[in-house]
């Protein structure tokens, strides 16, 4: 950890070079740069720890939802998943209903697992354009007992 931070102090005393006025006082300025140094190090990891903290109690008490209610899917979202791209409509069963990684939806589909992220991405927004589309105000608020007008 210390040589991070000395390192840190000296790719900051490289780029801020310019700054220095008197040559006499070099040392004092490069002591206040990596006192600076350390300062930003402690900073940046007391939030990155307070940021796992937190993202470990919501973990802790994230309940998942009962069986029946995660098979359960309305039934006007099922049909305009019928509408999409293969390649969408895959996408979409791989990652979220059949809970899978992107790693196997990237070899499914013989892209990498960047490619993978970017094609989930894209057919959540074609899903969400076409819910919107379909029902309206359901798609802001959900709906657990759908009455759509199914396109």
């Amino acid at each position: 950890m210390a040589e991070d931070i000395l390192q840190t102090a000296f790719v900051r005393s490289l780029e801020r070079g310019s700054e220095i006025r008197d040559e006499e006082t070099v040392v004092a300025w490069f002591y206040r740069v990596l006192r600076n140094a350390v300062i930003d190090h402690y900073r940046h990891r007391a939030s990155g720890e307070r940021a796992l903290e937190t993202w470990g109690r919501e973990f802790i008490t994230h309940e998942l939802p009962e069986v029946e209610l995660r098979h359960e899917i309305c039934g006007c979202v099922g049909a305009l998943m019928e509408g999409l791209k293969p390649e969408y409509r895959e996408a979409l069963q791989t990652v979220d209903l059949d809970e899978g990684s992107l790693k196997e939806l990237a070899e499914r589909s013989g892209s990498t697992p960047g490619n993978a992220a970017v094609r989930v991405h894209r057919a959540r927004e074609a899903l969400r354009k076409q819910v919107i589309k379909s029902c309206g105000t359901c798609a802001d608020h959900g709906c657990s007992d759908c009455h759509c007008k199914r396109h």
